[in-house]
């Protein structure tokens, strides 16, 4: 999404028209869900996509159109039964609503300018679009992390109707249509704190920047934390793994995610030490269930509680029978994932209680 409306700003900036097209609402099988979207340009190009087959098809005929024309935001709905997918074998049975915004003018700038902002900022936001009721569809509000209003597009704006139904971005609530409204959140971006720079935490630094975490890696070789080897890393921290975790420790929050895949034992541990009773949404660590055991042990001797322990995922990953650095790195960033889109509060497979039953 980032990169698409740094394409859109863009293009505002070049006065280059656009339509942009979004998904505001599904319903049923859909072959993408909400928040998928796509710029189209009058010469027929375009930047992301919407699924793609007739439906796209479709949508990028009518935003040609809407271009040439003038028109306004309008909302479309499209059916997916025998008229939109039987060429593509893609009758998935469901329903799908898009905005398609023809964007041929300097008003909207203003708006999308702000979207892009709180998009590359990270702390989260909402976008409320309006598809029916009664308030003027194609009509938009967005707001910040904090539920306050941002900037809008609508002639009369309805602020207090609008935030009346808007949830809480803290319970990472999922796209939902209420009062004729459909709401678009984007929750916190969530960091992902590699310790350990060695090839898995490569390996999981590039899937995991693909799939949407903001990666950081620490590890006390300067080459193994290198632009180099983490080209996608938004921060690269070289020092003493214990220390540099002591000072990062009371800044780490519900949106961190620490991942252990130290070189060593030793190294393991002491990041455990100090990440098990931090605020971390998730705390994972690297290694065999007798390696887990013995750390925990040690941990437990050094006065961490049981309860904390309780919470790491370890070994983390989900078990795929992962042979190779790829496979592996697919299984971490695969419960990466589940935590961040399920719930980071699921307990962790492997707790204490059952590690010292082995």
């Amino acid at each position: 999404m980032r990169e698409l409306l740094a394409e859109l700003t863009g293009a505002l900036a070049r006065r280059r028209p656009c339509v942009y097209c979004a998904v505001v609402e599904t319903r049923g099988s859909t072959p993408q869900k909400a928040g998928a979207a796509m710029l189209v340009f009058p010469d027929g190009t375009q930047a992301g996509t919407l699924g793609g087959g007739c439906v796209e098809a479709e949508v990028k005929r009518k935003a040609l159109h809407s271009l040439n024309s003038a028109g306004r935001a309008e909302v479309l709905t499209f059916q997916l039964d025998d008229n939109y997918g039987w060429d593509d074998g893609l009758i998935c049975g469901g329903r799908m609503t898009i905005l398609a915004d023809p964007l041929t003018s300097t008003v909207a700038a203003d708006y999308y300018h702000k979207l892009h902002e709180l998009a590359g900022r990270g702390a989260g936001f909402t976008e409320a679009v309006v598809i029916g009721g009664e308030l003027p569809a194609g009509d938009r509000y967005l707001f910040d992390a904090a539920g306050s209003p941002v900037a809008h597009l609508a002639e009369r704006p309805a602020w207090d109707a609008v935030r009346a139904n808007l949830a809480p971005l803290s319970t990472r609530p999922k796209p939902s249509t209420r009062g004729g409204v459909a709401y678009l959140p984007s929750p916190p971006r969530v960091t992902l704190l590699l310790i350990g720079g060695g090839h898995v935490g490569q390996a999981v630094a590039r899937l995991a920047a693909e799939t949407g975490f903001e990666v950081w890696v620490l590890d006390d070789r300067e080459k193994y934390a290198s632009e180099e080897r983490f080209p996608a890393a938004a921060r690269r921290l070289v020092g003493d793994i214990g220390t540099v975790l002591k000072e990062l420790a009371p800044t780490l929050t519900v949106s961190t995610y620490a991942v252990i895949l130290t070189r060593g034992h030793s190294h393991d541990e002491e990041a455990l030490y100090h990440l098990a009773d931090t605020a971390c949404g998730y705390v994972g660590m690297i290694g065999s269930k007798r390696k887990v055991r013995m750390i925990f042990e040690d941990l437990v001797a050094k006065n961490i509680s049981s309860d904390a322990l309780e919470r790491v995922h370890a070994p983390l990953g989900y078990d795929i029978g992962s042979q190779t650095v790829p496979e592996i790195a697919v299984s971490i960033v695969a419960e990466l994932i589940a935590c961040r889109n399920l719930g980071a509060t699921h307990a962790a497979r492997q707790s204490w209680n059952r590690s010292a039953e082995r």
